[in-house]
């Protein structure tokens, strides 16, 4: 198609006029796409920006819990580390106790050598005088020579040193019987028995025979006056009843109740009862228990060969003799476990002398008058520590029911001494069902107070655990509940050595976080 033809030049208006349209709607397309690219990169932006936010967040807060646990454990290992502190410190301090005790025991043994080193040098200078003047006077009466003078001299010497001996043993044998009669006529101080066993006749209860039927309302007396002056004055409770020709002794405490079978005896053999004849042989009575109480604590001693013990503690000893656990005799299970612990020892290579002496002091504090507190093995220590005993033995006396910690191999030996004494073929009578009854009784005692929600026996029965109910017990009832329940413990329970008490009253608030 030429040039010049219209219809060219409307059909190359018509394809510029397309070409024109085209490219404005590339134009706005190419726009359009841009716009919703820099829509969608803000979007994508604010995302990131909103992502990298939260984690932030979450980086802190791991941080911020990786602080609280660290702070914690640190706080957990500085309180261990305070913990430790103190056991070391009180560790420190029963060391420095015990050092104080040596350095007083010390300072007493010096000053006692420093006087008797004294004594020893003023005899020697009187004796060197003595021979001067015994020299001098011989050298002028005779015209003996050196020699001779020296043997006469030497046997003169001889003769007043074992004068002199002689006079001192003497008035040291007069002396011991007069410090043995003194004790004698002391009165023995009896109170509540600090150590109640099973209820068995045999055990809490003597039976004296009377020669005939008239002599109980004899000592019964006119109105009971007889028989209350008799309660009064030995302590003790007599039963008459309907059995022929018999009362029964009843109390607590051995010796009193040794005491008041010998007083009754004595009154019925002699035929004479009335308050002024009651006391008199209460009296009679009383030295001579003494007197058994003594014998019996020295006769245990040379059984084991053992000196040097305090007189008091040689006295608290020999009561044992009138005491039992459950059926075994005190004194001798003492001496028992004396001689196992000896015997252990030297097998061992320790001083069996240390070892015996600890074994047989091991229950002296069942024997102790008054009321203390605390177990009969802390009591024994305490006593025997005041009476100039060594630490070892009083750790040992203290530790063989393990409420302290042993310090010593010598505290393990009477431990095992301990029980291998008790545990033996018939050395006690109580059977594993009585036992497990007075465990029982203990529980059920302690439920039956108001509040208490569980009870539990432990070590052996010498311990109750008292859990109560937060909500209906306060720390002041929960104290008084403690009271309370040891009251009614001493008046219904019969129970060996004592019952520690615990009540627990433990409040817990729980909440759970969703």
């Amino acid at each position: 198609m030429p040039e010049g033809d219209p219809m060219w030049w409307t059909l190359a208006a018509a394809i510029a006029l397309g070409v024109s349209a085209g490219f404005m709607v590339v134009w706005l397309l190419t726009r359009q796409i841009r716009n919703s690219a820099v829509e969608r990169a803000e979007e994508l932006k604010e995302v990131a920006r909103r992502e990298a936010a939260v984690a932030g967040q979450e980086i802190k807060q791991r941080v911020e819990e990786e602080l609280v646990a660290r702070r914690a454990e640190h706080n957990r290992e500085f309180d261990r580390r305070e913990i430790e502190v103190e056991i070391k410190l009180r560790e420190i301090r029963v060391h420095e106790e015990s050092l104080g005790l040596l350095d007083h025991q010390l300072e007493q043994k010096s000053e006692r050598l420093a006087r008797e080193n004294g004594a020893i040098r003023q005899a020697r200078d009187s004796m060197r005088a003595m021979s001067k003047s015994i020299r001098k006077r011989l050298e002028g009466v005779s015209q003996m020579d050196a020699d001779e003078i020296k043997h006469a001299l030497r046997e003169e010497v001889q003769l007043e040193c074992q004068d002199e001996l002689r006079a001192m043993k003497r008035q040291i044998l007069d002396r011991s019987e007069q410090d043995l009669s003194n004790e004698a006529k002391r009165i023995l101080i009896t109170a509540m028995q600090r150590l109640a066993s099973q209820p068995n006749n045999d055990i809490i209860a003597t039976i004296v025979q009377l020669p005939s039927e008239d002599m109980k309302g004899r000592i019964i007396g006119r109105e009971g006056r007889n028989i209350k002056s008799f309660e009064g004055t030995t302590g003790v409770t007599l039963l008459i009843d309907e059995s022929p020709q018999m009362v029964l002794i009843s109390s607590f405490d051995p010796v009193r109740r040794e005491i008041a079978r010998i007083a009754l005896e004595a009154l019925v053999k002699d035929g004479r009862i009335h308050p002024a004849s009651i006391e008199e042989f209460y009296a009679r009575a009383r030295e001579e228990v003494d007197l058994n109480v003594q014998q019996s604590g020295e006769d245990a001693l040379q059984k084991l060969g053992i000196n040097g013990l305090h007189p008091e503690i040689i006295k608290v000893l020999g009561k044992l003799k009138y005491r039992f656990s459950y059926t075994q005799n005190a004194l001798d299970h003492s001496i028992e476990v004396g001689f196992l612990c000896s015997m252990l020892a030297s097998e061992l290579g320790l001083d069996p002398n240390i070892a015996k002496r600890a074994g047989l002091l091991h229950d002296v504090g069942k024997a102790i008058d008054g009321d203390y507190e605390g177990s009969h093995a802390t009591i024994g220590a305490d006593f025997v520590k005041r009476h100039g005993e060594t630490p070892i033995v009083v750790n040992a006396i203290a530790a063989h029911h393990e409420e302290v910690k042993p310090e010593t191999v010598y505290a393990g030996l009477v431990i095992l001494a301990d029980t291998v004494s008790a545990v033996r073929p018939g050395a006690r009578a109580e059977s594993m069902t009585g036992y497990i009854q007075r465990l029982d009784r203990l529980e059920k005692l302690a439920m039956s107070i108001e509040g208490v929600q569980q009870a539990y026996a432990i070590q052996a029965g010498r311990e109750v655990r008292v859990v109560v109910n937060p909500q209906q017990v306060t720390d002041e009832q929960a104290h008084e509940l403690a009271k309370e329940l040891r009251l009614r413990i001493e008046a219904e329970l019969q129970y060996p050595s004592t019952i520690k008490i615990t009540v627990i009253r433990e409040s817990r608030f729980t909440e759970t976080a969703t």
